[in-house]
């Protein structure tokens, strides 16, 4: 199960996996990165790009299929992540069963300043 929180507002997810999903501030392309849940972690499967522009360069070893560039991250199995929610930015997306929807929608009612973090619920 996923946890989510952010200040006071909080909400728990049934999911194995989803896909946390941006779209960069400045050049407007989308990037997505798969993670899973596992033995007390998030751990990050593969990540995509849409696109490249400025200081957005596919890590080396990526792979360009159907227009998308495809990597594993080498980031090790996170307990929390921390994600800042802005007004001066698009809101990360949540992506599981097939449906991708912005992450705030899972906790209504939070700040515009709010930092939300996702982890693994305790048992």
């Amino acid at each position: 199960m996923l946890c989510l929180a952010a200040g006071a507002v909080s909400a728990v997810l049934a999911v194995e996996g989803f896909t946390l999903a941006w779209t960069h501030s400045i050049e407007k392309i989308r990037w997505e990165e798969d993670w899973r849940i596992e033995a007390g972690a998030l751990v990050v499967t593969e990540a995509r790009i849409r696109g490249t522009g400025a200081g957005m360069e596919p890590p080396q070893g990526s792979v360009l299929k159907g227009g998308v560039w495809h990597y594993r991250p080498t980031v090790p199995p996170q307990k929390v992540v921390q994600l800042a929610h802005s007004p001066y930015t698009r809101g990360y997306e949540l992506c599981f069963g097939g449906r991708c929807r912005p992450l705030a929608d899972h906790l209504p009612g939070i700040d515009n300043n709010a930092v939300i973090e996702l982890r693994e619920c305790p048992p």
